[in-house]
């Protein structure tokens, strides 16, 4: 009985250092390290840095409500502007054809 709790716990253990990665020790603790720092600076900053933008904005549309703020971006205009880059847009005639 002793030495199956024993066993138990043994391989408790082993799961665990197996789905850590398998290292064991300082190497261990510098790829958390790692891995941690990666996920806060490409993960939890910048989701923080947006939502204190949002509350920043909403303070400033609470604080002067007849103050114009952009909410959607604006629809691009599908017209032609008439600008000429290049030789793609010119219309060549000669008086050959004619």
């Amino acid at each position: 009985m002793t030495s199956s709790w024993r066993r138990t716990l043994g391989n408790l253990r082993s799961f665990i250092g197996n789905t850590m990665g398998g290292l064991r020790g300082g190497t261990n603790l510098a790829s958390w390290a790692v891995a941690g720092t990666l996920a806060y600076f490409l993960w939890v900053k910048p989701s923080q840095d947006l939502k204190r933008e949002q509350q920043e904005r909403a303070a400033l549309a609470a604080s002067d409500p007849n103050r114009y703020i952009e909410k959607r971006k604006p629809i691009p205009d599908p017209q032609e502007t008439g600008l000429i880059y290049g030789n793609k847009n010119r219309v060549t005639t000669s008086k050959k054809e004619e």
